[in-house]
């Protein structure tokens, strides 16, 4: 079995298969902690959290404090907005100070890409991307895989659709590499002007017929748009949007009857699902948030108490 020698979690790009395997294997044996009667475990006992989030979040953020928590670690959570960064000081210097009081790991999200690996680079803690840019959310994208794994039972060989905003999405890029070493077929759907240029590279199929894309798919993972990122008009209107690539109950009438619905939140209702589609029995977003903390318990302990085991 493989093991654990990595100090960080940056991305998926630089993981190999087995050590993604390995994540959502250790996953798995920690999802029972969450339904307990005592959700907790002593496996980092005495280790510190600081989450440090320059970018709003809710799943995310609390998801990471939960997890640290049920593994026994000690957590804190930086109020960017009151700290010293409105001050002037530096990204990098911000974390030192945070460093010098022996911290053990900096779970980071920033609207900057390559954020985390500056940080990486100039702390002795363990870092851990929470999604920088437009770069990366690696745990996002385990998350997803964890749960496409447990409805699906395999992720080689499935034929897994990303529809939106894939220019600007930093899950549908982890989500790219993660899936695509799994050995799943990836398909990216969604408007000419929110498709990136050499996106094939990365060894996926361009479709824009959504409903083509929902017949041969045995998963879609539906995009937020992404509109705090847009410098530029890239859409008509979102009723135009919602028209061509919104997922609503008459679309799904196409699909294959096993087809899941996920999303990775926050859901524009009316936009990229419908209210009947983000509630009904092919939704498994809830599942997918109850999947993060599991996945980001394995993280925590990967990166802090196992290594080399």
């Amino acid at each position: 079995m493989t093991s654990w020698k990595r100090k960080h979690l940056l991305g998926l790009d630089e993981l190999s298969k087995e050590e993604i395997e390995l994540i959502l294997e250790t996953a798995s044996s920690f999802k029972e902690v969450s339904f307990r009667d005592i959700k907790k475990v002593p496996a980092l006992r005495g280790k510190t959290v600081v989450t440090l989030f320059f970018e709003p979040s809710t799943r995310t953020r609390i998801s990471f404090e939960l997890a640290a928590k049920r593994l026994s670690a000690d957590t804190l959570n930086i109020a960017v907005q009151a700290s010293s960064t409105t001050k002037g000081e530096t990204l990098l210097d911000t974390a030192k100070n945070i460093e010098a009081m022996n911290v053990d790991a900096m779970v980071v999200r920033h609207s900057l890409s390559g954020a985390p690996f500056i940080l990486a680079q100039g702390l002795q803690c363990s870092v851990i991307n929470a999604g920088d840019g437009c770069r990366e959310h690696p745990t996002q994208a385990l998350l997803d895989m964890f749960t496409l794994k447990e409805k699906l039972g395999h992720i080689e060989g499935l034929k897994v659709a990303l529809v939106g905003d894939i220019l600007h999405s930093r899950v549908a890029r982890s989500n790219i590499w993660g899936l695509t070493k799994l050995g799943a077929k990836v398909t990216v759907c969604g408007p000419a002007t929110l498709m990136p240029r050499g996106i094939e590279s990365m060894g996926v199929k361009i479709n824009y017929d959504l409903k083509e894309v929902l017949r041969n798919s045995d998963a879609v993972i539906a995009l937020r748009l992404q509109k705090e990122r847009q410098q530029d008009k890239f859409l008509p209107s979102l009723r135009e949007y919602s028209r061509l690539f919104g997922i609503n109950q008459a679309k799904l009438q196409e699909a294959t009857s096993h087809l899941i619905v996920m999303h990775p939140g926050p859901t524009n209702r009316g936009v990229e699902l419908s209210a009947e589609v983000a509630d009904g029995k092919q939704s498994v977003i809830l599942d997918q948030v109850t999947n993060g903390v599991a996945v980001r318990m394995a993280v925590l302990y990967l990166v802090l108490g196992a290594k080399g085991e």
